[in-house]
This record gives structure tokens, C-alpha cells and sequence, in this order.
């Protein structure tokens, strides 16, 4: 995104690219990155946190009121309902996954195995149609 920004002076890219960044810092100050035991965080969790926290610098930042405004609601639903989705994610560990093969897996399952919080599911489809 900064080379975007960057090579077309786009400064909506810019503002992405610099909140993206204090989000990827906040997964490392507080460790949100994937453990290796079953029942902690796993990729799924962490994209959680990576969602959260981006939503919560874009709605924070002051450079774009649009992209302010939009992820306003989604970061407030993102942080009241955290414990809640990190359950729903944790839960869907231990499970054997249907997926429908290794190397073409069927996109159905495949994202119905890896969207298991429906709660984490609607704020984020949400965002998608107020585009």
C-alpha cells in the first residue's frame, strides 16, 4: 500500500498502509501472534486482533474522515464483542475440518471452517456492504 501511495500519490493508500502499520505493531507489543498449543491463539485469532486494531487506527486516524467514520462502528463492535469472538474461534479448535481436499478444497467449506465466529463474521460482512 505505501508504494502505491507512493508511486500515485494516493493519500487514502497512505492512510491504509500507515494504520495497517500500527496495527502489525500492536500484534507484536501485545503477542497476538499464533501459538503452537491447541486451545491459544491460532491464525484465525490472530486476524482477529489484526481486524480489531486496524479498525481501531482507522477509526482513531484524523486524515481521512470517511474511512474515520466508516470503521468507527466496526472497531467498537470489534472491541466490545472481543471476548466473545476469541471464544467462538478457540471452540472451533480440536475439530476435524471438512474441507474438501488438500489441493482444491471446496471454497464453501473451506470458508466455513476458517469463519467459525459468526459474530466476528457479520461486523466484518458489514463492512463490506456499507462500500
Amino acid at each position: 500500500m505505501e508504494q502505491l501511495a507512493n508511486t500515485f500519490k494516493n493519500e487514502r493508500a497512505q492512510v491504509l498502509a500507515d494504520t495497517l502499520d500500527q496495527a502489525i505493531g500492536k500484534i507484536l507489543d501485545y503477542n497476538r501472534s499464533p501459538a503452537r498449543k491447541v486451545g491459544e491463539l491460532d491464525n484465525r485469532g490472530s486476524h482477529f486482533y489484526l481486524a480489531l486494531y486496524w479498525a481501531q487506527a482507522l477509526a482513531e486516524q484524523t486524515k481521512d474522515k470517511d474511512l474515520q467514520a466508516r470503521f468507527a462502528k466496526p472497531a467498537k463492535q470489534l472491541a466490545d464483542n472481543e471476548a466473545k469472538i476469541i471464544g467462538e474461534l478457540t471452540g472451533a479448535q480440536r475439530k476435524p475440518q471438512d474441507v474438501g481436499g488438500y489441493y482444491l478444497p471446496d471454497s464453501g467449506k473451506a470458508s466455513k471452517a476458517m469463519r467459525p465466529s459468526a459474530t466476528l463474521n457479520a461486523i466484518i460482512d458489514a463492512i463490506g456492504q456499507s462500500v
